[in-house]
């Protein structure tokens, strides 16, 4: 991406005066005090000194002054949005407008702390219409919105006597996005119950009144053409076929700050997010609408959800969209999930990555996973991360977690909890395997198994189906 360009140097002789510099005006109060002192003594040597003193600044300042209003730069920046670690490259090229060289420039770009320090350089002179060229690399360990700029240029004398500077107003922004992981291929319940039975259905037979036929379009299978609507229009009328319907899925996230202990790129709630842009995108990458909620209720795009692959939004735009609002998601204030219960309507699948569960909470999920077909919870273990990040609670009780994971099992969630340094592909290994995420079967009415380990032959033990 590239920002706009601007010319350098706006300004006039006053503010070139400005620019003097420590040895300009220590020449020049030096030059103005040997003629005076010179006048007082009737010494005319020190005179010409004085002289030579005092003008060498001011010469040095209107030199600067006649090419200050030519230089014009520009940023760019590939690519704008990175992920959590990773570097993006920044070139800056300045070009001399002028029919004159510049003097040695010096080049710096405001950065802010996180990305490292402030990049300078020193470029030789600019010959007429020429341009030079740098760059330098940026990363964060942190996500977010970084600005980059306003690009600073700084020019001399050869004498160090007066020094300008111009501030570039473009400036371009870097996203610092969660880094994802990518997740198991398991066969998800969308492909198939989210197409009604996984076949393109008529809507109607051949001598329906209800069907809403269309005019024949050259490639139209003749076996769909309904006969009693060609009567009626007098021309070839075909029969509509069902589209798709594709069932939604919903990624919640815990965004409580009451729900997650400790800070940092380490911390659960980090993890929680890189989780959910992992989960995100590996549904969008399967072709599924998919929308991001919070507990705050903010929807991402919107109730209906991004659509990827045929009819929908292209899978790098929908995921960069989200992955956008995750780079900037903050931990919120909410009490409860309440406000996320009110904006589910009717979902398909619903992933959620929880924090720590109080009983309010874990009502408000039972009533969410009435108004989903299918649940899978990723519940972190708030002591176990407390203790990780060295801020654990002296009243941890060691058996809460196994209590929260009970409950939600029992409304019908498949619940597993996640301790520091899980894997999110295992875990979602170990959902695929509990049932979480059925392979087979419509949503509507899919089972919820409760989790357990697999036994020493293969099979997941105390495996059961909930309504």
């Amino acid at each position: 991406m590239s920002d706009g360009s601007e010319g350098a140097g706006r300004g006039g002789l006053r503010v070139t005066f400005a620019g003097l510099t420590t040895r300009g005006r220590s020449f020049l109060a030096a030059g103005v005090a040997a003629a005076v002192c010179a006048y007082l003594l009737g010494q005319a040597d020190l005179l010409r000194v004085g002289l030579l003193l005092a003008a060498l600044p001011l010469v040095c300042v209107l030199v600067l002054h006649r090419t200050r209003h030519h230089v014009a730069a520009h940023r760019t920046l590939a690519p704008a949005r990175v992920p959590v670690g990773a570097e993006a490259r920044v070139r800056l090229s300045v070009e001399n407008l002028s029919r004159l060289p510049t003097s040695v420039l010096m080049l710096q770009d405001r950065v802010p702390y996180v990305l490292g320090p402030r990049p300078r350089f020193v470029l030789d002179r600019v010959e007429a219409g020429g341009h030079r060229e740098v760059s330098y690399r940026v990363r964060s360990d942190l996500r977010g919105r970084f600005p980059l700029g306003p690009l600073e240029l700084r020019w001399a004398d050869p004498f160090g006597m007066c020094e300008l500077a111009c501030a570039f107003g473009a400036s371009d922004t870097l996203t610092a996005v969660p880094r994802t992981e990518p997740l198991p291929p398991v066969r998800m319940a969308g492909e198939t119950a989210g197409f009604g039975d996984g076949r393109r259905r008529s809507a109607a037979l051949a001598g329906e009144d209800d069907v809403i036929p269309r005019g024949y379009r050259h490639g139209d299978d003749l076996r769909r053409v309904h006969w009693r609507s060609t009567a009626r229009h007098g021309e070839l009328m075909v029969r509509r076929e069902e589209q798709p319907r594709r069932t939604r899925c919903t990624v919640l996230l815990d965004t409580r700050e009451a729900a997650h202990r400790g800070t940092g790129p380490e911390s659960a709630f980090e993890w929680a997010v890189a989780a959910a842009a992992s989960t995100a995108t590996h549904l969008l990458e399967r072709g599924l609408p998919v929308r991001l909620l919070t507990d705050t209720g903010t929807s991402v795009p919107g109730p209906e959800g991004t659509a990827a692959g045929p009819g929908g939004t292209d899978p790098g735009e929908a995921a960069g969209l989200l992955l956008d609002v995750l780079a900037v998601v903050e931990p919120s204030g909410q009490p409860d999930l309440s406000a996320a219960y009110e904006a589910l309507h009717g979902e398909g699948l619903l992933i959620g990555f929880f924090g720590e569960l109080d009983e309010a909470a874990i009502e408000a999920a039972a009533r969410m996973r009435q108004r989903s077909a299918a649940a899978v919870a990723f519940v972190l273990d708030g002591d176990a991360w407390a203790q990780h990040s060295w801020q654990a609670r002296s009243g941890a009780r060691p058996g809460r977690l196994d209590d929260r994971l009970r409950m939600l099992r029992e409304v019908g969630w498949t619940a597993l909890p996640v301790t520091p340094g899980a894997s999110l592909p295992t875990l979602w290994r170990a959902a695929d395997g509990a049932g979480g995420i059925p392979s087979e079967g419509p949503w509507a009415g899919a089972a919820a198994t409760p989790y357990a380990p697999a036994d020493p032959d293969g099979a997941a033990a105390g495996a059961g189906s909930g309504t």
